[in-house]
């Protein structure tokens, strides 16, 4: 992975709530196609419902120079047919530190932190968002679908492209066969 001075990536707790809800809701207003929820529910949400989601989510966080740049979500399946996959959401690093290889780091610990825990990981991307698909490509996600009107903001449509990362290097060369 790069190595990018004053970098560290670490697991958010409750106690960072306040850092969490704050590039959340930035997230949310400033690329709001890119999410199932809306700014407007999640800001009206007190900072204990944020403590809550950290409590119960393994949200992972950029840190540059200990100033909150970048998130990223990993939840895994609880039903038990579907243990087996992970998934990886809320992804988002801040405009002033893109093409740093934030992204690719967050992705790294959550595919690591995944890993020996479920047998894949899976996400969702606007299919319009080219750099996200190609960061994801090369974390070793694949796309398998894609969903036509996946997400409505403002009277527009947006589909998502389907993707996952079979962490075992086997079984993606089987699926590919």
């Amino acid at each position: 992975m790069d190595n990018i001075p004053g970098l560290q990536i670490r697991r958010l707790q409750v106690s960072d709530a306040a850092l969490y809800r704050d590039i959340r809701l930035e997230a949310l207003q400033k690329n709001p196609e890119a999410f199932g929820s809306m700014f407007e529910k999640e800001s009206a949400e007190p900072l204990s419902w944020f403590e809550a989601r950290l409590g119960t989510a393994d949200i992972f966080a950029a840190f540059l120079d200990r100033t909150l740049v970048g998130i990223a979500g990993y939840s895994a399946q609880e039903n038990l047919k579907q243990a087996h996959k992970g998934r990886l959401w809320t992804m988002y690093v801040r405009a002033a530190v893109r093409n740093m290889g934030l992204g690719k780091s967050l992705v790294a610990a959550v595919l690591d932190h995944a890993r020996g825990r479920v047998e894949l990981v899976q996400l969702t991307v606007v299919s319009e968002n080219e750099s996200a698909r190609k960061l994801y490509r090369a974390m070793g996600f694949v796309e398998y679908g894609y969903e036509k009107k996946a997400l409505k903001h403002n009277g527009r449509y947006y589909d998502e492209v389907l993707m996952v990362n079979f962490l075992d290097p086997q079984q993606q060369k089987e699926t590919h066969r």
